[in-house]
């Protein structure tokens, strides 16, 4: 059966998928955990709660975001009726991350599936207990032709990428992605890449200390760090800073307790590599709090580190772990400085009450998307895109933007018999060519 332009059954495939997660929810928020002691909440608001809401909207919008689009026709094409149409670009393969293991493998699913694609789907081999139960619904909601998942790990991904394929979608790790930019590069294939880099989180001397700190221990210490929007380092003014880590002691003890270890509302690290990797970053005589380490239970305390060498190892990469580095400066320069010693980011946050400070900052740097005076929620609006730009990304998705994401916009003119003129036609004529030249001025 071809699903390519049959709108009718990609929404009642979509309502299966809808039906069968709220059936599992529970089971799936049991796998989170079990994969990495993700909390309940996180669970729920990031994982699947957020997944049948985009269900929701796409089963709403997918007949209006498919119809043909109507377009002003050009003047040199009189008279005629110009549209656009959007088609499937055909067998898509989406390769998801393990840091929201559910959430961003069947976010774009969704939208492949509701712009009529035949998907595979590869999901992270890091969250077993997750990618087991992404396959069983899937299986249960697809046949084979519209939907599957792959599971396994570094090889099957490799001989996946191996294979030709109309549409590549990936999220995950800058290097990763340089690997599938390669590989789809072998026969033109275009990509979306999702991936991350170093975010800068700016404090000026007017901003709101205690909801900076309350805002930013949120975004930062959600899913223990491993986020690609959270915030990776702190640039604060040099004389707010004591007060600023004062409020940040406080919050962390507020969110998490005096020992984080015992929350149910923190996760652990993915894995011990990743720990390994993470505990290399500190540097034992800059903790300013937290440090607390276990490699049996790959947990990591809320750490706050000063920093003074942005060329140190916590400094070289994008973190992806409860730690933060606090580094201070003295005036805008100096924030410009630092801002562009690293790749383009993911994301940027800037704390203030100057209005013309948060408007001058955004509009001088470039990165994927933000917040002035928040952190992480920019995600959460499927009106925004989001999506990175230079080493953070390629492409953009979420809402109607999703579904064009997966759908080539082909353009289309229907051209009137009634009418033919003879201007563009040989012989060009000096009297044509005058005509042409006060055509074109008048435009």
């Amino acid at each position: 059966m071809s699903y390519k332009l049959n709108i009718s059954a990609r929404k009642e495939a979509l309502i299966k998928l809808m039906d069968e997660i709220v059936k599992h929810e529970n089971e799936i928020i049991q796998a989170l955990y079990e994969d990495f002691k993700k909390p309940v909440f996180e669970s729920i608001a990031t994982e699947t709660s957020y997944i049948i809401s985009e269900l929701k909207s796409t089963i709403k919008n997918i007949e209006k975001w498919a119809k043909i689009k109507n377009v002003t026709p050009s003047i040199f094409n009189f008279p005629s009726t110009d549209y656009i149409v959007k088609e499937p670009y055909g067998k898509v393969l989406i390769i998801a991350p393990w840091n929201y293991p559910f959430q961003l493998a069947i976010s774009p699913l969704i939208a492949a599936v509701a712009a009529g694609n035949q998907v595979t789907l590869k999901p992270s081999e890091l969250t077993p207990k997750t990618s087991a139960i992404i396959f069983r619904i899937i299986e249960k909601v697809f046949q084979h032709q519209h939907a599957k998942v792959i599971e396994g790990g570094v090889e099957a991904t490799q001989k996946l990428l191996a294979q030709r394929w109309d549409y590549i979608f990936f999220t995950g790790s800058v290097a990763v992605g340089k690997i599938i930019a390669k590989a789809a590069a072998k026969h033109l294939t275009p990509i979306t890449l999702e991936l991350g880099g170093k975010n800068p989180c700016i404090i000026d001397e007017t901003a709101n200390l205690k909801l900076a700190a309350k805002r930013i221990v949120w975004g930062k210490f959600l899913n223990a760090g491993q986020t690609c929007i959270a915030p990776d380092y702190i640039l604060i003014q040099e004389k707010m800073k004591s007060h600023f880590i004062d409020f940040m002691k406080n919050e962390i003890t507020n969110a998490y307790g005096e020992n984080p270890k015992d929350s149910p509302d923190f996760a652990r690290i993915i894995n011990e590599k990743n720990w390994h990797r993470l505990v290399s970053m500190i540097e034992p005589e800059k903790i300013i709090t937290g440090g607390k380490t276990d490699v049996e239970d790959c947990y990591i305390s809320p750490t706050l580190i000063e920093e003074n060498n942005l060329d140190s190892l916590l400094m070289r990469e994008e973190i992806f772990g409860p730690l933060l580095p606090i580094i201070t400066y003295k005036d805008e320069k100096e924030i410009d400085k630092i801002i562009s010693k690293y790749e383009k980011p993911l994301a940027l946050y800037v704390f203030t009450d100057d209005t013309k400070f948060a408007r001058k900052t955004i509009l001088k740097h470039s990165f994927g998307g933000g917040c002035i005076n928040d952190t992480v929620i920019h995600f959460a609006n499927k009106k925004l895109p989001f999506g990175g730009v230079g080493h953070s990304g390629i492409g953009a998705y979420h809402g109607q933007l999703s579904f064009d994401t997966f759908s080539h916009h082909k353009g289309i003119v229907k051209k009137a018999n009634w009418l033919d003129l003879n201007l563009r036609y040989a012989p060009y004529t000096n009297n044509k060519i005058s005509t042409l030249k006060k055509l074109l001025n008048w435009l």
